[in-house]
């Protein structure tokens, strides 16, 4: 290999590196070789995969129901003429920068959005456990012999 660049041997033995180095460094061109492509696939079924982002970790209930609102758009290249015109009629153009499925409110940022959502499961518990503590109180006079329906 290096026969045919006599200045690059030379280079590397000023440098250190004997003839027993060309293995180990051909070696580890190879691993770095399949750690990059390996990163690459990896990164490229992250970017379009099925299964959504990183499957293993669970997503709130919130970003479940919500997902919808933030899926990728192809926009159709400028210059396909039938492709834009199929594109606007199909509603792509119209909506926010979310999606046209989706409506968002140009004047709340996302800690309003996030304080409306907490505050909207807090009620949700709320309600929960104000039902909870009603029934068990029903369940307890019906137990001592009060009609309560």
């Amino acid at each position: 290999m290096l026969r045919n660049f006599p200045q690059a041997r030379r280079l590397l033995r000023r440098m250190g590196f004997e003839k027993e180095d060309a293995y180990f460094w051909k070696q580890m061109g190879k691993a770095m070789l399949c750690t990059y492509t390996l990163f690459g696939v990896v990164w490229l079924w992250n970017e379009t995969s099925p299964l959504g982002w990183w499957t293993l970790k669970p997503r709130p209930k919130e970003e479940r129901e919500m997902a919808h609102l933030y899926e990728r758009r192809k926009f159709p290249y400028p210059g396909d003429d039938e492709a834009v015109e199929e594109f606007v009629k199909s509603g792509g153009a119209l909506g926010t920068t979310i999606g046209p499925r989706g409506f968002a409110d140009a004047n709340m940022d996302s800690e309003n959005m996030q304080k409306q959502l907490q505050s909207k499961k807090f009620e949700q518990e709320a309600q929960k456990l104000w039902i909870r503590m009603r029934n068990e109180v029903v369940q307890e006079l019906q137990e001592k012999g009060f009609d309560i329906e």
